[in-house]
């Protein structure tokens, strides 16, 4: 099942998001626990979701894992909507993205790849959430520090800035994609116990007896080249380089057109 983020009150979420800029007047709520925090509350939802999965978190286990009442936990955080907003954004903020331009690389293609590896690094260290759509996205540090750190990279190359817009929506949907691609494919491996490889070999059948290659030729010669082989390393990730560096390719073409225009 697919869980949706941005599903909570953005009036209680928000000040959440971002403490320090919507103070209130300092007074601890009522039934609060001394010495809890937010901070330790997402830590622990973060860790049990790590642990056993997204299906298996709920405000009860969390206040369970606390040593609270599940309506303590209530004081801390609104509801489960809006902890799972508070956990990506956590996890997001792990990708510590540098926005100080002296703590980035040089190259803005290094800067971008930068990117890429930290946020695959993300989705292979809290692989829940491959399950989660982030259309209606929380609206914390995490995203907001990752679109920056985007769009900055990609000034001052030449595009416009409906096309640099374009170019990190284009990078975000990429990445993530494929990043999720890998993630399932490793946990598919981890709960069967079968590998891809292991996987085809077993349908050999297949290709030997149902594979017509003059239906399909273009499948044919790319097999019988050698296309398909991918020298053991999973096809996940091959497809993450090509297609980012393809991609870092179109986004330099674009911006050398404008500047030769």
């Amino acid at each position: 099942m697919v869980e949706h983020s941005g599903g909570g009150d953005p009036d209680k979420l928000l000040p959440m998001l971002w403490p320090g800029a919507d103070r209130d007047d300092g007074k601890p709520a009522l039934g609060r626990k001394p010495g809890l925090t937010v901070e330790a509350v997402v830590t622990t939802a973060l860790r049990i979701a790590d642990d056993t999965g997204l299906d298996t978190l709920s405000m009860r286990r969390v206040a369970t894992a606390l040593g609270v009442g599940t309506m303590t936990l209530y004081t801390y955080v609104p509801g489960k909507a809006e902890l799972l907003d508070l956990m990506i954004d956590k996890a997001l903020r792990e990708r510590a993205l540098p926005l100080d331009d002296r703590s980035r690389p040089d190259d803005w293609r290094r800067q971008l790849e930068l990117y890429a590896d930290r946020t695959r690094t993300m989705y292979r260290r809290h692989r829940w959430l491959r399950r989660v759509s982030t259309v209606h996205p929380p609206l914390g540090p995490g995203m907001m520090d990752g679109h920056e750190y985007l769009l900055r990279a990609l000034s001052g190359l030449g595009l416009t800035p409906a096309q640099a817009a374009a170019a990190s929506h284009a990078l975000r949907v990429v990445i993530d994609a494929v990043a999720r691609v890998e993630v399932a494919d490793e946990q598919v491996e981890r709960s069967t116990g079968q590998s891809q490889d292991a996987w085809w070999q077993a349908r050999m059948s297949f290709w030997q007896t149902y594979f017509d290659a003059e239906r399909y030729p273009a499948i044919f010669a790319t097999w019988d080249s050698g296309g398909f082989e991918t020298a053991g390393e999973p096809e996940a990730g091959n497809v993450y380089r090509f297609g980012l560096s393809r991609l870092l390719d179109g986004i330099e073409t674009v911006a050398r057109e404008n500047r030769n225009a």
